[in-house]
C-alpha cells in the first residue's frame, strides 16, 4: 500500500472518529434538554440522560465529566437550537406578519414550549440551589444576549442602541411572568392574550411596519 493511501485512510479514520464524537455529544445534549423538559431539574440525572442518549455512563463521563458541565453544554446547545428554529419560523411568516408584532407572537409561542419552560425552571431553581446559582445567572444573561442579537438582525437601527438593552430586559421579564401564569391556568380568562395584544400595540408604535421594510 502506498504512503499516500495509508495517510488517506488515517485521515478518514480521524474524521470518522470526530464525527462519532460529535454525534455522541449531540445525543447527550439533546437527551439532557429533553430530560429537563420532561422531568425538570429535580428529575435530571446523568443516569437518565445516558439512558435516553443510548450511551454508557462511562461514555457520558468521558465527554462531560460532571453533571454541571453536561448541563451547561446542553443549555448552550438548546439555546442555539431555539434561536435557529425561531429565525427559520420568522423567515417563513407571510410578508404581512413579518414585523415586530409577528416577532413577538413567535417569541410568545417559543417561551411556552417545553424546552423553553425547562430553561425557565432551571433559572428559577438557582434561587434556592447554591450549586445552580452561577449557572442560572449566566443562563439569564445569555438568553437576553441572544434575544438582543436576534432583535438587531431582524430590526437593525430601528431603535437607539442605548434603549435596546433596557427594553429587551423589560420585555423578557414581562413575557417570562406571563408564561409562568399561562403554565398554571392556560390563559383560561384571556388575561395573557390581552397583555400580549397591548404589548404588540406598543411595539408597533415604537417600530412601525414601514420601518422594518427592506
Amino acid at each position: 500500500m502506498s504512503v499516500s493511501r495509508r495517510r488517506h485512510r488515517r485521515h478518514d479514520s480521524r474524521r470518522t472518529q470526530a464525527e462519532r464524537r460529535s454525534a455522541t455529544q449531540t445525543r447527550l445534549l439533546d437527551a439532557t434538554a429533553a430530560t429537563l423538559a420532561d422531568l425538570g431539574w429535580a428529575g435530571l440525572s446523568t443516569t437518565e440522560v445516558s439512558r435516553r442518549a443510548g450511551v454508557s455512563r462511562g461514555a457520558q463521563q468521558h465527554h462531560y465529566p460532571t453533571k454541571m458541565e453536561l448541563v451547561a453544554a446542553a443549555l448552550e446547545h438548546l439555546l442555539g437550537r431555539l434561536r435557529d428554529e425561531y429565525q427559520d419560523a420568522y423567515a417563513d411568516l407571510p410578508d404581512e406578519r413579518r414585523d415586530v408584532a409577528g416577532a413577538l407572537d413567535l417569541f410568545w409561542e417559543t417561551i411556552r414550549q417545553p424546552p423553553a419552560m425547562a430553561l425557565l425552571e432551571l433559572a428559577l431553581a438557582g434561587r434556592t440551589d447554591d450549586s445552580l446559582r452561577d449557572l442560572s445567572k449566566q443562563l439569564n444573561n445569555r438568553v437576553v444576549e441572544i434575544v438582543k442579537e436576534v432583535f438587531h438582525e431582524l430590526f437593525p437601527e430601528s431603535l437607539p442602541e442605548e434603549s435596546v438593552d433596557t427594553l429587551i430586559r423589560g420585555l423578557f421579564a414581562l413575557l417570562v411572568g406571563l408564561s409562568l401564569q399561562h403554565s398554571l391556568d392556560d390563559d383560561e380568562h384571556g388575561h395573557q392574550e390581552a397583555v400580549l395584544t397591548m404589548i404588540k400595540a406598543f411595539a408597533r408604535d415604537l417600530i412601525p411596519p414601514a420601518a422594518t421594510e427592506r
